[in-house]
């Protein structure tokens, strides 16, 4: 038996614990655990509060009385943090409620603590100047990701089976495969939005959860789905996990963006694939099927204009412009990037989405599932250098650069970290699901690398199929604490 947040839940429903009992519990064992710095706000007296001012009867709601740490990215909760890992809202207070956290409480979840993140969600990694390197527990060395690394800490450290996350180019994935950890990107319009975001990065971007189990994972796409909320996205249809016939699975291993994978890597996925074959499932391997490296850019461009419109926004609530002191130097090479475009570049970024999900979903006509690494190799060190000191001097020239210089920069600064993380990109800008299971711990390091399955728009319960028969047959390497 897993001891998830299904687990824990069960334990409170049957008075083996109180929720103040789990508060507290999941306090000391966070302040155990101070030194991975995976907590913006950790407080208490909020999280005790916010359980004993619950008005309505939730006694019988799935998740009752279990902790939930939120995400300092798009999971806004009234009284709570809400820095966005920035210092220009370093001591900013959130003023309402999200309909994404209205419905983890509305699950019986009691809102715990605010987990970290990079500024902005702009990084693989979790390294906010205003916090400090979010450390994995697996390897304190190490990073745990980004742009959920506090969430991936909290749970890959044992203090809490489930936490607030959010993926708008792999940030859930991406620590999920770092950390050893369930980590699902679901379906475009599957997951509830707004009122702050009901257009995150144009649908890239989701909140959703990281975890332990298949069984939690699946209970959150179900409560978190949109209902009757308004959603600038219509839900796809789902379709049924395909059970009654053998699945076609096409196979990858190869960089979208050219670079090298390590054979670890490389051997994750192939001991999945075998696995898969064993079950009697056929696998085919495949070229990368659409162009990773115009993908890429066109996400990138989508994010300049994306920030250069929320630092607009900024000006007119701080009443002055922004400066280079305000943010930290790639968020303002991205901000440069973005004032330099025009409505033309940032409407074709979204053709280049629609072309690939167009050949995705050709793709899954003849396969069902599509599976690759989730990243090149296992999570950075803290020490590694992700950029240079001549990238790091153009950026600081960001603002005197050219569209066409920026399109260079916005690409070489994030180039290394691209090299770890290339296929986490494109189930965002298709709309597709996309999971990270622990699969893989490596032979040298002991430290994971997940393998990635994508599969159609709506399909999302396939995903969760396979994942389960990873999970029974014990495929999963979950953190130990859990077992």
């Amino acid at each position: 038996m897993v001891k998830d947040a299904t687990y824990l839940a069960g334990l409170i429903r049957n008075n083996d614990m109180s929720p103040m009992e789990a508060l507290d519990e999941m306090y000391k064992k966070a302040k155990a655990n101070e030194k991975l710095n995976a907590f913006v706000e950790l407080d208490l007296d909020k999280a005790k509060k916010s359980l004993e001012s619950d008005k309505q009867n939730l006694k019988n709601s799935p998740f009752y009385g279990v902790p939930f740490p939120l995400k300092d990215l798009g999971q806004s909760k009234e009284g709570f943090s809400q820095t966005m890992g920035s210092k220009l809202f370093k001591n900013n207070i959130a003023n309402q409620t999200n309909n994404y956290v209205s419905r983890i409480e509305q699950a019986g979840f009691v809102p715990f603590g605010v987990t970290t993140a990079p500024e902005f969600g702009f990084k693989n990694v979790t390294d906010a100047d205003i916090n400090g390197d979010t450390l994995n527990p697996l390897d304190i060395t190490r990073y745990s990701g980004g742009s959920s690394g506090g969430a991936a800490s909290v749970v890959a450290s044992g203090i809490s089976p489930i936490a607030g996350a959010s993926d708008g180019g792999g940030s859930i994935r991406i620590p999920a495969s770092f950390t050893g950890l369930i980590g699902m990107k679901p379906s475009r319009g599957k997951i509830v939005t707004g009122p702050d975001g009901f257009r995150d990065w144009q649908g890239a971007s989701v909140n959703f959860v990281l975890g332990v189990s298949i069984r939690d994972t699946k209970k959150m796409l179900r409560i978190l789905k949109p209902n009757k909320q308004f959603s600038p996205f219509n839900q796809p249809k789902a379709s049924l996990p395909v059970v009654n016939r053998p699945l076609k699975i096409a196979v990858c291993t190869t960089s979208p963006i050219g670079n090298p994978v390590s054979d670890e890597a490389i051997q994750a996925v192939h001991n999945a694939a075998i696995f898969l074959e064993g079950l009697g499932h056929s696998v085919e391997m495949i070229d990368y099927p659409v162009d990773g490296l115009g993908l890429i850019k066109s996400y990138y461009q989508m994010n300049g204009g994306e920030t250069a419109n929320m630092m607009n926004h900024m000006e007119k609530a701080f009443h002055r412009p922004l400066l280079k002191e305000d943010m930290e130097l790639m968020t303002w090479a991205i901000y440069q990037f973005g004032k330099k475009l025009s409505a033309a570049d940032y409407a074709d970024s979204f053709n280049i989405w629609d072309q690939s999900a167009v050949i995705m979903e050709q793709l899954f006509e003849t396969y069902d599932i599509f599976l690759s690494p989730t990243a090149t190799t296992i999570a950075p060190k803290i020490t590694d250098d992700l950029q240079s000191d001549e990238i790091r001097e153009r950026m600081h020239e960001a603002e005197f650069q050219t569209k066409e210089e920026l399109d260079t920069l916005i690409y070489d600064m994030f180039e290394k970290s691209l090299w770890i993380t290339p296929y986490t990109q494109l189930a965002n800008l298709t709309g597709q699901p996309a999971i990270s299971l622990p699969t893989h711990m490596t032979e040298k390091e002991n430290l994971p690398i997940g393998v990635q399955l994508m599969a159609s728009k709506g399909n999302d319960s396939l995903l969760l199929e396979v994942g389960k028969w990873f999970e029974e047959l014990h495929k999963l390497m979950i953190p130990k604490v859990y077992e």
